[in-house]
């Protein structure tokens, strides 16, 4: 007999509790990126230096690579099974801005492998049990590539076109088909792409991180906090973050076929609590390319100047299965910004000859919301391709400057205990 809904939740929380790696800090041995002529002067491209303390250490059966204070500057590293990286207090690894110590490979971005992009500054495949720690930096440099960026885009003649992977820019860490992942204490700032990639992996634990771009640059492109690409069993505990695009984003891939690519499994059972989203495009969004997201709890967080609270993209090349999708006992502090925006998402639309697919978004619950924010927003769909049910609001007690939530060719949202600008608010 198949579970309820609510037992489904309940198992799938108990599941979660139970360690299925540990994440303890590893033991073993200790290099030091000093001991293999690593140069901490900010100019030095290291990359030789660093890299040869990783294949030392994987030679001798593991342990972990420890940065120690000072600025480092690499191109990409790449880790091996059973080799840890540490960054001391005060120790900085940073990007170069020379893309050629980023060679060109086929790696996974966007929803789909690109035969020839830039790896990560810290690039880990197959590394269970991997352990990314400390209270040092991992720094992309970005400035001169976000400069780079929007100087080529604004000089194409078909801006809307401007591909994102235009631009060569490495992402600050990219680990995939790993399970048994940490990341602990470190500092992502000012990445040139998307700050931490998760691809494929398993049983994943990024706490007490922090995810930054300077409060003095409007828009620097693509600077995703978390990207959580076809992964299961993920918390995100205690972290901050205060970005210009999404603070944390579920990713899949993308087009009318995408629910049979077999390279892009479900992303699910994300659990997020007690983190800081200071700013950012959205606190949570599905997609650009996301195909099924579902079993999400985002919980005990504070919120301020993000773009939206849930974002829930919807392409009408993809057929895509958002459901169960949870935000309790949140704090709001900020003017602007919508609690809720599920509407169409077009960018680089291509049906491939195809009929326009069906998707639904199911089971989205804001329960426990209190404080200030912009608008309620907005529930859409894709007209005649996407159904959308099951939104509930419960025990919310809002100021807003916008209190209207316009729902589109949806279902009525269960409403239990709302309270908007001191008043019982309905839809």
């Amino acid at each position: 007999m198949p579970l309820l809904p609510s037992a489904r939740r309940r198992f799938t929380l108990s599941l979660l509790s139970v360690p299925l790696w540990s994440h303890a800090a590893p033991d073993g041995k200790r290099v030091s990126i000093v001991d293999t002529g690593a140069v901490a002067d900010g100019a030095t491209v290291n990359t030789r230096a660093i890299q040869a303390a990783i294949d030392r250490l994987a030679g001798q059966g593991g342990g972990t690579v420890v940065v120690p204070a000072g600025v480092f500057v690499s191109g990409a590293l790449f880790l091996k099974p059973g080799v840890h990286l540490h960054l001391d207090k005060g120790a900085v690894l940073r990007c170069s801005t020379d893309m050629r110590h980023f060679p060109v490979q086929r790696t996974r971005i966007e929803g789909h492998f690109e035969e020839r992009f830039n790896p990560g500054l810290v690039n880990a495949s197959g590394c269970d049990g991997l352990a990314i720690t400390g209270e040092g930096t991992l720094d992309g440099a970005g400035r001169p590539i976000w400069d780079q960026f929007w100087k080529l885009r604004n000089a194409s003649k078909e801006k809307g076109n401007f591909r994102n992977l235009d631009v060569p820019r490495a992402r600050l860490a990219v680990i995939e088909g790993s399970r048994g992942v940490t990341i602990a204490g470190i500092t992502f700032k000012d990445s040139q792409f998307w700050n931490l990639h998760l691809y494929r992996c398993r049983d994943v634990v990024v706490k007490h991180a922090s995810f930054e771009v300077p409060d003095d640059y409007r828009q620097a492109p693509s600077t995703d906090g978390i990207d959580i690409d076809s992964c299961q069993d993920v918390l995100v505990d205690g972290c901050r973050f205060s970005v210009t695009d999404d603070c944390i984003a579920a990713k899949g891939t993308k087009g009318p076929h995408a629910l049979a690519d077999k390279d892009s499994p479900p992303t699910e059972r994300i659990r997020v609590r007690n983190c800081t989203f200071r700013r950012g495009h959205a606190l949570f969004t599905c997609g650009s390319e996301a195909t099924v997201v579902r079993d999400v709890v985002v919980e005990r967080c504070r919120v301020q100047d993000v773009g939206a609270i849930a974002h829930l993209k919807l392409r009408p090349d993809t057929p895509q299965r958002y459901e169960d999708i949870a935000f309790r006992d949140l704090v709001l502090d900020s003017g602007k910004g919508e609690i809720v925006a599920i509407r169409p998402w077009s960018q680089y639309f291509d049906l491939q000859g195809e009929a326009p697919p069906h998707s639904f978004v199911r089971g989205l619950v804001l329960d426990g919301l209190r404080g200030r924010f912009g608008a309620f927003g907005i529930v859409a769909p894709n007209p005649g391709q996407t159904d959308i049910g099951g939104l509930v609001l419960r025990n919310i007690n809002v100021q807003l400057t916008d209190e209207r939530l316009q729902v589109k060719d949806a279902g009525k949202p269960v409403v239990e205990n709302v309270v908007v600008n001191g008043k019982p608010w309905v839809v």
